[in-house]
């Protein structure tokens, strides 16, 4: 049903009218989208007051850069895009970087953001916050589109949601001027302008051909691995990619935000192996997974010195070859090439050689064996893994709960050491590494699942999306969050021995962040051992109250930028001295 804006008052021309607002409203209403993340501001403030009285849920955040956060995830875990509603200039500067996110890490997302009217920004002749937004985001996403009329909203809508989720999903910027909401037209000229997309993400199955030639490669193996990237974990082909996994009998490595494709825990899992798997393999096949900086760009010493040959199951061509020669590609949706695979598998398969796969098993069972005791840890302050060990436990008691997570070290121990056991139920910075998703992600993550969140921070990401929490409390969401405080950017224990102010990496010393939670209403409690946090993050799974807990951490645990260290660039001379 269309939103009535008003009717003509001109004698005998009374007729049923419609706005720009209106149309705006009823298009994402009539493709399915019924959540919107925002700042309000001039000059979308009436159209978020307008869709939430239309039925749709707007969620206002405090900077447009964590709404953008949250809408791509949001895009992520439902497949649908993923709106972020924006003010101009600065405003859509400030979500700009999380659509660049989205499109890097292929989740569909639509910035929508207000702006100024062409004709003043094109002479260049200073309106209020003036910029040519359309030209500054098309180098940053999938697809860039401006609607100036107001017949054309639903064209325009149905161009950025079909772009935004169908092949390589990504995000898309829709720019609406300032006087396209307040346009006015005919009810059911506006009703008939209005586009419902269908099958906006098509199959694209894979050829016969290609098929074969992976499985054959696979086949052919004495040491195969299977590589699951976070398109499979997008892709919801979940009990499909199970089937294959397991009936191919390949061990397998979860990238990060694919773990729990198949539980952490599982037999074939590789991922506390991932060194020896890497490095001795001789086939691998790629599912969702790119060749690129998290995985050494496919060569180098992390992969050895064992010939490779690399199989590549993704729906984008362009992806083949990116850094080493792909001797099987198939292109087409997740999905559809594993129920391809599945099928052939069903006419007769091999398994791999037991001397490999007990290799691997045993491997992995060393290691977890050596991490074991770090795990069970109590000391006072804490370090990363007696930490980690209580929030691996929560997560095995609570697995429908989703991990969030940020940070150097926090990171990327937290990868290694917490264990994941449903699809999608690990969700963190992605492929290019960002700092700052964190509290965006969370109130995503509780919104469009309904599921408890546990945000695991390190206190320099946390930094970045801090203020959040005032929304987190606001809007009462079942998420504990948790900082791992060491005092500092990696350490806390730089000195500056120039001058008097702190060295760059140092933060406030004893920050107490559970204050800041305290502040807007919510539960803030400050853990100083690990049986101490242990009690304060299992009362907040349970009670299901905003929470947030400062884990104090010793200030010289961890290391210089976690375990990418060799990617920060050394001085020669300032080593000789």
């Amino acid at each position: 049903m269309l939103n009535t804006a008003t009717k003509s008052e001109a004698p005998g021309t009374e007729q049923e009218l419609t706005d720009g607002f209106h149309l705006v409203i009823d298009a994402l209403k009539l493709n399915g989208i019924n959540t919107i993340y925002n700042v309000p501001g001039i000059p979308i403030t009436d159209l978020g007051r307008m869709a939430q009285a239309a039925g749709i849920r707007v969620i206002s955040f405090r900077h447009e850069q964590n709404a953008g956060y949250a809408a791509g995830i949001a895009g992520y875990l439902t497949k649908k895009p993923g709106v972020c509603l924006t003010v101009s200039a600065p405003g859509f500067l400030n979500g700009l970087t999380a659509l660049a996110h989205a499109t890097t890490n292929c989740y569909p997302m639509i910035l929508v953001s207000g702006s100024s009217e062409r004709e003043i920004v094109d002479l260049q002749q200073g309106d209020y916050e003036e910029m040519d937004q359309l030209a500054i985001a098309k180098p940053l996403c999938k697809a860039a589109y401006r609607v100036l009329h107001a017949q054309d909203i639903g064209i325009g809508f149905a161009r950025a949601i079909r772009a935004a989720v169908s092949g390589r999903p990504g995000g898309v910027y829709l720019d609406l001027p300032a006087k396209l909401f307040g346009q006015v037209m005919n009810a059911e000229a506006g009703r008939k302008s209005l586009v419902k997309v269908i099958d906006a993400a098509p199959a694209q199955i894979p050829s016969p051909a290609s098929v074969k030639r992976a499985l054959d490669v696979l086949k052919s193996a004495k040491r195969p691995l299977i590589i699951l990237g976070k398109g499979a974990a997008y892709a919801q082909a979940d009990e499909e990619i199970k089937n294959f996994v397991e009936n191919s009998g390949v061990p397998f490595l979860p990238m990060s935000m694919a773990k729990g494709l198949l539980p952490d825990t599982h037999p074939q899992c590789a991922g506390a192996a991932r060194s020896t798997v890497l490095k001795d393999s001789d086939v691998v096949m790629l599912i969702g997974a790119r060749l690129n900086w998290l995985l050494s760009h496919g060569k180098g010493k992390s992969w050895g010195e064992a010939p490779k040959k690399f199989i590549q199951v993704d729906i984008e061509p362009k992806e083949m070859d990116s850094n080493v020669e792909i001797v099987a590609p198939v292109v087409g949706d997740i999905g559809s090439v594993v129920s391809a695979f599945n099928q052939a598998l069903a006419s007769g398969w091999t398994a791999p050689p037991a001397e490999w796969t007990k290799a691997v098993s045993a491997k992995r069972e060393e290691n977890v064996a050596k991490m074991a005791p770090k795990l069970m840890n109590n000391k006072s302050p804490m370090d990363y893994h007696g930490a980690l060990g209580v929030l691996k436990t929560i997560i095995k008691e609570y697995p429908e709960a989703i991990l969030v997570n940020e940070g150097a070290n926090t990171l990327d121990l937290a990868r290694g050491v917490i264990d994941m056991y449903r699809p999608r139920k690990r969700l963190d910075v992605g492929t290019w590494g960002v700092m700052g998703i964190g509290m965006g992600q969370a109130i995503a993550a509780a919104l469009e699942t309904g599921h408890p969140v546990l945000a695991v921070e390190g206190d320099s990401a946390f930094g970045f999306s801090g203020m959040e929490i005032e929304t987190i409390c606001r809007y009462d969401l079942p998420i504990c969050v948790v900082i791992f405080n060491n005092d500092g950017i990696y350490r806390g224990t730089d000195v500056n021995n120039a001058n008097a102010d702190p060295a760059t990496t140092v933060f406030v010393k004893g920050a107490r962040y559970d204050k800041m939670m305290e502040a807007f209403g919510g539960v803030g409690v400050n853990a100083t051992s690990p049986d101490e946090l242990k009690r304060a993050v299992n009362e907040a799974m349970k009670s299901g109250k905003p929470t947030l807990i400062n884990a104090v951490i010793d200030p010289a645990a961890g290391s210089e930028s976690g375990r990418i260290g060799n990617l920060n660039p050394q001085s020669v001379l300032q080593k000789k001295k």
